[in-house]
């Protein structure tokens, strides 16, 4: 239970630490452009500083002038930072700067070692008559060393939140889908064996003529194969058949009627159709089962207050299109883009399963579409399946 709290409190901090990271990351990279920006600017002004001594000295008369020129561009090459060792024809260290290695002597073995160190880095530069320049680099270039480093840590500290952020949706969300089809197949199975419960009960009381009963309890039996062939169609591919979307429309509205309320705050159900059609090519049982998920939404829409639901099929340019219009509130439009989300229901205590299956029946298994239309009075539900042409 402790571990289930944690790992709760870990998905809910995900998003906050990643955005920690992003602008972790954005720190560091503004620290080391700023770092790059300031060394260059730096060496720009001591590059002309030194340029201009050198171009005083050289049009100076004086005999002297040159070498006091040199002497006195020292200080400022030892200012740079950079680790300078001027080795003689043998190899052996004859001058020094700028060396991070604390009471050195010319002769200490650290200075060889170093200089095998930098060499490995930059190669050497001859000097002729002389011996080599060994140079090492920059303060700034190890910091930026270090600022990459940095920014390489934070970068995958926070792709690797970012996967598990996603990782831990993905696992919510299909833990909530699993739920939701859990009730769902509850719901849809709970309303025929009622029904053959009841009839079984009428029967044993003897009022209802055995063959009426029968009737019935074939109707409660045929729904229940409805149900199982439903659940048997998920994660399979869809069939591929010719299917009239009009006679879809008539048989849900046929199987609601009798079932809307019909006194204190009565619910009717209208159809609109050019006779069966259009037609559409797919699985006539999972379009079933969106149509019905669609009705059944405005029902629930409508419970406590009646109204009108209608349900109109019509045939525009390639595609098969059936609009589902209830009177009733409307969706609240904190929860309108996400209302097709598995778990997201603007009902009290609903289940958010039956709009997102019909879009993923819709859309997912019949490249149609399926979204909430603009209206004045209650929510109008559009699905498009593209039309069939097979005679």
């Amino acid at each position: 239970m402790r571990a289930r709290r944690v790992a709760g409190s870990l998905r809910r901090l995900g998003p906050t630490a990643v955005l920690v990271l992003v602008v972790l990351f954005a720190g560091v990279s503004a620290w080391q452009w700023w770092v790059v920006a300031s060394h260059l600017r730096h060496q720009a002004r001591e590059t002309s500083r030194l340029y201009g001594r050198v171009t005083a000295a050289l049009a100076d008369p004086s005999p002297n002038a040159g070498t006091e020129a040199l002497i006195a561009i020292v200080p400022d090459i030892r200012a740079s930072g950079i680790p300078l060792i001027i080795t003689d024809p043998t190899g052996r260290p004859t001058a020094a700067a700028n060396l991070r290695l604390r009471s050195a002597e010319l002769d200490d073995p650290r200075i060889l070692a170093y200089i095998r160190q930098i060499d490995r880095t930059n190669p050497p530069i001859d000097l002729p008559g002389i011996g080599q320049l060994h140079y090492g680099a920059l303060p700034e270039a190890r910091l930026l060393t270090r600022l990459g480093g940095i920014q390489l840590a934070v970068l995958l500290a926070a792709i690797a939140v970012g996967v598990w952020a996603y990782r831990s949706a993905v696992t919510r969300d299909r833990d909530r889908v699993w739920v939701a089809m859990a009730r769902e197949s509850a719901h849809q199975l709970g309303t025929p064996l009622m029904s053959a419960g009841a009839w079984v009960d009428r029967l044993g009381e003897g009022a209802t003529p055995p063959t009426e009963i029968a009737k019935h309890l074939r109707g409660d039996l045929d729904r229940l194969q409805r149900v199982a062939q439903r659940f048997e169609r998920i994660g399979r591919p869809a069939k591929r058949e010719r299917v009239a979307l009009g006679a879809v429309a008539e048989r849900v509205a046929t199987y609601f009627q009798p079932r809307l309320p019909r006194h204190t705050t009565p619910i009717t159900i209208s159809v609109t159709a050019p006779s069966a059609g259009p037609f559409v090519k797919g699985d006539a049982v999972l379009i079933e089962w969106a149509v019905e998920a669609l009705v059944r939404n405005a029902v629930d829409a409508l419970s406590g207050g009646g109204g009108e639901i209608e349900i109109a099929v019509t045939d525009e340019a390639d595609c098969a299109v059936l609009r589902v219009r209830d009177t009733g509130p409307g969706i609240p439009p904190d929860i309108r883009r996400k209302i097709f989300e598995p778990g997201v229901s603007s009902k009290t205590g609903g289940w958010g399963i039956g709009l997102a299956l019909a879009r993923r029946i819709v859309e997912g298994a019949h490249d149609g579409e399926l979204d909430v239309e603009p209206s004045a009075e209650g929510t109008v539900f559009q699905a498009s399946i593209p039309l069939t042409r097979d005679g």
